[in-house]
């Protein structure tokens, strides 16, 4: 049904239904009118399209149900993929400084084994060249006594004796070199490897999170229109039955009036006598009549909240962690919650605080889970590492138990059993709350402590 006919439905209702019905009584007409009232093939047709919008939006909603949870899944993937990455990034720069090193190292010693051999040449040239007036001989035969003389040739033997080791022991430390330059070079050439491999398999994680990001916001984006439509729909089969009910009404209270007017007996004739002449009433009461039809209420458009794909982490059972630092923990907490509103950057932060992300966040200036952490124990003089899983790792031997968790406990999910499976940290901040980067589009920010299926278990850096 049109615009121009409902909002002339509506008008015809609201407006003339007090008045109508007085008029055509009056008139001694029948509600004829009453056809401008919307029909039942109408209100069937308004129906209808109706439930079809609302058919729609359920099969929109569960497509979009899928997508989020997929969405999850790639989230997590990535955030895996991205800590591979990274720490195969820390094993190369670490295998290319140790080969740096080992190269100094080598070149240094050839420069000292050069110049222990020239002292060696040098003294033996010399005393060669100048014979008994070496300054050896010289020492010998200036000599005060026998005593003197013995002693002196001590010196000179152990001198020439300690050249000697010199130059083995340069030789060796130079030998040491070149094998642990070659180790590092072995090193770096497998950190360049694994690089590489971890790039490759960021890139697929990347790709999956995009692909994920922008299916989730086309669905989102259509199940809202046909949301809209079928909102507006039920809104239209509403004010049309309303019509509907308005038009029976009327037609009910005219043929009310009609019966009880046909219900009054006929004046009596006047008398002989003059009497004062009758007044004739009127009807006063009155509404707007129409056709009749049964009613139907619109149903919600079904919704569904996006499950969360879980895993099967065991947390720990019992507290292995001592009692925290209240100073420790009250710096990290004041620190992570200063950076409140910052957005969920990809790869973002560290120890120094926020910073760019990796692709797709290279413009988003902010921190990820595990760099808001990092950045957070960082400013309580606390080095737990840059990753989800190196943070779980560093502190395993000082886990909480779920009953014991503190204020300044980390917090950890993952899909698996394994300290590799996982993917979110937050920093618990006391009374069922933590601070946390949660996710892409998200802004870091303080929300309620959850556990589920995919809670991994806490540790206590501050203990």
């Amino acid at each position: 049904m049109g615009t121009g006919t409902r909002t002339r439905h509506h008008r015809w209702a609201v407006r003339a239904a007090g008045t109508a019905l007085a008029g055509l009584v009056v008139l001694g007409l029948t509600p004829g009118t009453a056809s401008a009232a919307p029909s039942d093939a109408e209100i069937a047709a308004a129906e209808a399209e109706r439930d079809a919008a609302a058919a729609q939006v359920g099969v929109l909603s569960a497509q979009l149900a899928q997508a989020e949870a997929s969405a999850a899944q790639a989230y997590q993937n990535a955030q895996i993929a991205l800590q591979d990455y990274e720490e195969t990034q820390a094993a190369y720069e670490a295998a290319r400084t140790a080969a740096e090193a080992a190269t100094a190292a080598a070149a240094q010693a050839d420069a000292d084994v050069a110049e222990g051999r020239a002292q060696v040449a040098a003294h033996a040239r010399t005393v060669y060249i100048q014979g008994s007036t070496a300054p050896g001989a010289t020492a010998l035969l200036s000599s005060d006594g026998p005593a003197q003389l013995v002693e002196r040739a001590a010196l000179l033997e152990a001198a020439g004796t300690h050249r000697v080791d010199v130059v083995g022991e340069l030789e060796v430390l130079q030998e040491q070199a070149v094998v642990a330059q070659q180790q590092a070079q072995t090193a770096s050439v497998q950190a360049e490897t694994l690089q590489a491999e971890a790039a490759v398999a960021l890139a697929g994680a990347q790709a999956q999170e995009i692909s994920a990001r922008e299916q989730t916001a086309a669905l989102a984006g259509q199940r809202d229109a046909v949301a809209a439509q079928a909102a507006a729909a039920g809104q239209e089969v509403t004010e049309l039955q309303q019509e509907q009910d308005a038009a029976e009404a009327a037609a009910a209270a005219a043929a009310a009036a009609r019966a009880a007017a046909a219900a009054r007996p006929a004046p009596a004739p006047p008398a002989a006598a003059p009497s004062t002449p009758s007044r004739t009433s009127t009807p006063s009461s009155g509404s707007s009549s129409g056709s009749s039809s049964g009613s139907s209420t619109p149903s919600n458009p079904p919704s569904s909240a996006p499950s969360r794909p879980v895993g099967n982490p065991t947390p720990p059972p019992s507290t292995t962690a001592g009692a925290p630092s209240a100073s420790a923990v009250q710096t990290a907490i004041a620190a992570a919650m200063s950076q409140k509103g910052l957005p969920y950057s990809w790869g973002g932060g560290g120890s120094n605080g926020p910073s760019y992300g990796i692709p797709p966040d290279t413009r988003i200036w902010g921190f990820d889970c595990s760099g808001l952490t990092q950045y957070a124990y960082a400013q309580a003089g606390i080095q737990i590492g840059g990753t989800s899983r190196d943070q779980w790792w560093n502190n395993r031997d000082a886990t909480v138990a779920r009953a014991d968790l503190r204020a300044g406990d980390l917090v950890f999910w993952g899909s698996g059993s394994s300290y590799t499976s996982i993917y979110h940290v937050a920093l618990y901040i006391g009374n069922g709350q933590v601070v946390h980067a949660p996710q892409s589009g998200d802004v870091v920010k303080v929300t309620s402590m959850w556990f589920g299926g995919d809670y991994f278990g806490a540790v206590r850096p501050a203990a």
